[in-house]
């Protein structure tokens, strides 16, 4: 199960209660640093801006490609371990509006991670050290350290052992 934090709300669904949840100009400056940061292909302009305007923790050698999405109302949830590659246009949230409900969930990504194009990661999960997860994957429950997964939903493919297993056979 996700670590994720539950909101319950009366009458309308839980998105029409967003700016009780999160300050309405800090959802635009959130919007303004990530859409200017997902074109930039500076990447330590990337990191100084979510570092510094975002209060992201991001890692050293950090590597945000284009067009990554990150969570506008709360990015402050997610953390980044360092010389971790995140692909191209993936999707990383630390909420999630329901209907009767809104949730809120650190995501917590290792150092040495490698995340596939195209991916959306779910609030509450962790990724660890080492881990790789494959393009195209929803990560909605945690991927141990060195492990290689991939799916929807995620699935371990390779434990830690395996793949470095199977790496070492490449090696031969």
């Amino acid at each position: 199960m996700r670590r994720t934090t539950r909101y319950p709300v009366q009458g309308a669904n839980s998105l029409w209660h967003v700016y009780k949840t999160v300050p309405f100009w800090k959802v635009v400056k959130n919007f303004v640093v990530i859409q200017t940061a997902r074109y930039t292909p500076f990447l330590a302009i990337k990191n100084w801006l979510y570092r510094v305007f975002l209060r992201m923790d991001i890692g050293e050698q950090t590597s945000f490609a284009l067009m990554v999405m990150l969570d506008v109302m709360f990015p402050e949830k997610i953390s980044v371990g360092r010389n971790t590659v995140i692909g191209y246009n993936t999707t990383i949230l630390a909420h999630e509006y329901l209907i009767k409900e809104y949730r809120l969930g650190k995501v917590e990504i290792g150092s040495e991670v490698m995340i596939g194009a195209n991916t959306t990661i779910l609030p509450g999960v962790r990724i660890g050290d080492g881990a790789i997860v494959s393009a195209g994957t929803l990560v909605n429950k945690d991927v141990p350290e060195g492990c290689f997964a991939g799916g929807n939903p995620v699935r371990i493919i390779y434990t830690k052992e395996e793949l470095q297993k199977r790496m070492q056979a490449d090696d031969l």
